[in-house]
């Protein structure tokens, strides 16, 4: 198993779902398509990690909700002790940034700035789920306190890629101010 279907496992052990639900929840923490989550939904029902019902719905299609078996729960638990490895890091952001003395300052300024604009959002986002998040829930024993965690290592990601592009721009901007003409009046 690969550790985007120990996560749709984890997903699932909360609270049955369809693959559409998982995959909303899971967005914030991995990327993951559809393409990716139904193949592994099918594979892990067909182990009988996984179980599923049929949802009649009027005016939609019918929807199939996933619930997680005796078998899948222990499956996440042998994974809890598996020894971590070390995070992949695939940033496109990291591959052009060392191609950015090919492009113009103009277009690396655009560059960084979508990217500012990435982690603002994120940012936002991870905001309101801690909102969700009682006080009283935060700390250790409650089921709550991994989301509240999760969330916060969510928003320091965030707010480090922030700052590091508000530190890129701030010399690219410089830069670019000690190079124009000055103009006289």
């Amino acid at each position: 198993m690969n550790t985007l279907s120990y996560g749709l496992l984890a997903f699932l052990a909360r609270e049955p779902g369809s693959g559409y639900d998982v995959m909303l929840k899971i967005q914030p923490f991995w990327q993951a398509k559809h393409s990716q989550i139904y193949p592994l939904l099918a594979q892990m029902e067909e182990n009988e990690l996984l179980t599923s019902l049929w949802i009649k719905q009027s005016e939609k299609p019918d929807k199939k909700i996933y619930s997680i078996t005796d078998s899948g729960i222990r499956k996440l638990k042998e994974w809890m002790y598996m020894p971590l490895p070390d995070p992949v890091t695939r940033d496109e952001l990291s591959m052009k940034t060392f191609c950015m003395w090919m492009t113009d300052r103009d277009n690396a300024i655009e560059i960084v700035e979508s990217r500012k604009a990435y982690f603002s959002r994120r940012l936002e986002s991870f905001h309101k789920m801690l909102q969700n998040i009682p006080e009283e829930k935060r700390g250790f024993g409650n089921r709550e306190f991994y989301d509240y965690i999760l969330i916060q290592k969510g928003i320091f990601n965030a707010t480090a890629g922030q700052d590091w592009c508000k530190w890129v721009l701030g010399m690219l901007r410089e830069q670019q101010a000690k190079e124009s003409p000055v103009q006289s009046v």
